[in-house]
């Protein structure tokens, strides 16, 4: 079983030692360092080797988004999920440009961590649904309108398997085709849409009411 390296970000100590405290029970993961703040974690990352992160967006000196941007400058393959609370949705469309892979509340239990966890892991993407549903309601507050391209029917079962965590090896053996037809169906995906990348597909669909939530 391959172990993968985490840290916690987040500028609450006692919320750390819960979160630790709950990944103490997902035995691929092993807590290799914690940090409360951006600046504290580019210090750590710089002198460790790091998978995954449990990033929160306010914190002092340096905050998540400017955190996450920078570090996925420095290490592109890092898996960044984002650890946020009701209210915070102003920030979901950077941290997603920024190429955040998920969003976690705070308040989440060990199951949904860990299904959060292994979906990244796995290549996936994670949303809470809590989450979600308040990414409709600002929607409607703000009464947005965002265009709607032509999806295929093929596209449209990849779409929403991406929006369930799947990665392109799942996906593949879901529909019964090549990994590389996934590969081309996600490429027209993101050509299409005019999204950077698998996250903002999820926040797209969601949008547009393509997944329900």
């Amino acid at each position: 079983m391959k172990e993968y390296r985490l840290a916690l970000v987040d500028d609450h100590k006692m919320f750390r030692s819960g979160l630790r405290f709950l990944l103490n029970d997902i035995p691929e993961i092993k807590v290799v360092g914690e940090a409360s703040n951006g600046l504290e974690f580019l210090n750590l990352a710089a002198n460790d080797i790091i998978d995954i992160v449990l990033m929160d967006i306010n914190m002092p000196e340096m905050n998540g988004l400017e955190a996450t941007c920078a570090a996925l400058k420095l290490y592109p393959k890092l898996k960044i999920i984002v650890l946020s609370m009701h209210g915070e949705e102003e920030y979901y469309d950077q941290m997603v440009d920024a190429g955040v892979q998920g969003f976690l509340l705070k308040n989440s239990g060990v199951e949904e961590l860990n299904a959060a966890l292994q979906a990244v892991i796995n290549g996936g993407t994670y949303f809470s649904q809590e989450l979600l549903v308040g990414i409709l309601d600002k929607k409607k507050q703000k009464q947005f309108q965002t265009e709607v391209v032509k999806l295929t029917q093929r596209e449209l079962e990849v779409l929403k398997l991406i929006c369930e965590g799947y990665c392109n090896t799942d996906i593949a053996e879901k529909l019964f085709i090549s990994h590389r037809t996934v590969d081309r169906h996600r490429s027209n995906l993101l050509s299409k849409t005019g999204c950077p990348n698998s996250t903002s597909l999820v926040m797209y669909a969601v949008r547009n009411k393509i997944i329900e939530v």
